[in-house]
């Protein structure tokens, strides 16, 4: 059984635990199912039968798509000619639907209510709470290669990027640049919008790039390649000019806490945990109040996914999970640091899958 297949029955029992269908109406768990992208869509899985509905714009391509074997030959691809509510009363006569899952943490009120309207009477609506997210969650070996190829891409522009900034360049024009070597080189978009945020700007954790001119102090770079639907995350912070001693205290306190933090990382273990680890190296140092997000976080398809290193997240993370790890200082009107990398959850550690070196860079 291929990974398409191994995807779809990974599926199908997790509904089939729950309730006798599911209903998918997000994008985003589309391409996760279906291994297939469109703006527009449902399908519907329950024990027996794995349909896909495209309209006219889709449906031709993910015929071609399945003939080629990127999509399981199991999913039912079908046109939507007629209206959803036809084809969902059709589907629960004839599978003998009684209770159908419903995306409801991926559904607006006026899509839920439209959904309820037109199936009253005939079958149970049950939220499926965090079910595909809990699904996500886990990667597999097909998901971990695309995130190991999206860290690839950009690890190698981190390399560029550094030996193209010079004092006198805007933060646009670092970011632009940034964009264009990634999309170059195989990213086939960015996972979020770049940050690049020099001098007093670095203290904002997600400032936008502009055209301010990069001076002396630090320079901070978040981006992340995007390769085959799966996100990369990465951030270092490299310093234009010479860095004093409390610069330099400052980094190796980040670079510290992120060690710290790596130490207690591993399957099973609980977010919070993690975070604390990280949290307490930097209140120690003389930075309480300085780091004001969390340590980390879930991502795959999407760049910020379920499973979270922070202090409220007390639930255990399970191995084979994807998340960042990435702890920063940020003094208001000054300054600030973060240097963030990608692990793989394993039984007895993590893997990390980013490679750029975390020495201090400086740009002279």
């Amino acid at each position: 059984m291929n990974y398409l297949d191994l995807r779809i029955e990974k599926v199908k029992n997790a509904v089939l635990a729950a309730a006798d269908a599911v209903l998918i109406t997000d994008d985003i768990t589309r391409k996760y199912v279906f291994n297939f992208n469109s703006t527009a869509g449902y399908g519907i899985v329950s024990k027996n039968r794995c349909e896909l509905y495209l309209d006219f714009r889709y449906y031709e391509i993910a015929c071609i798509a399945q003939r080629n074997g990127e999509i399981s030959k199991d999913v039912v691809i079908k046109e939507a000619v007629v209206s959803r509510e036809s084809v969902l009363k059709e589907f629960i006569e004839r599978e003998k639907i009684s209770n159908l899952l419903y995306e409801n943490t991926r559904m607006t009120c006026s899509q839920f209510d439209a959904l309820e309207k037109s199936l009253c009477g005939i079958c149970k609506l049950q939220a499926a709470q965090e079910l595909f997210d809990d699904l996500r969650t886990v990667k597999d070996e097909y998901e971990l290669q695309r995130m190991i190829e999206a860290q690839r891409i950009t690890d190698m522009s981190f390399d560029h990027i550094v030996s193209f900034i010079k004092k006198g360049m805007t933060e646009r024009e670092i970011a632009l640049e940034l964009e264009f070597f990634m999309k170059k080189n195989g990213s086939q978009g960015m996972s979020f919008d770049i940050i690049c945020v020099s001098g007093t700007k670095s203290s904002l954790p997600h400032g936008t790039p502009d055209e301010t001119v990069v001076k002396e102090g630090f320079l901070t770079l978040d981006f992340g390649a995007k390769f085959e639907g799966y996100c990369s995350d990465m951030t270092r912070t490299v310093c234009i000019g010479k860095p004093d001693s409390e610069m330099l205290h400052i980094y190796d306190t980040v670079l510290s806490a992120q060690n710290a933090a790596f130490e207690k990382i591993k399957g099973d273990v609980a977010g919070c945990d993690v975070d604390k680890a990280a949290r307490d190296l930097i209140d120690l140092a003389g930075f309480e109040g300085c780091f004001g997000h969390s340590l980390g976080h879930g991502l795959g398809l999407e760049i910020h996914e379920s499973a979270v290193f922070s202090k409220n997240y007390k639930k255990e993370i399970p191995q084979g999970a994807v998340l960042s790890v990435e702890p920063g200082i940020y003094i208001e009107g000054k300054c600030g640091v973060r240097i963030e990398d990608v692990v793989f959850l394993t039984e007895n550690g993590c893997k990390n899958l980013t490679n750029s070196t975390k020495d201090i860079i400086i740009i002279q």
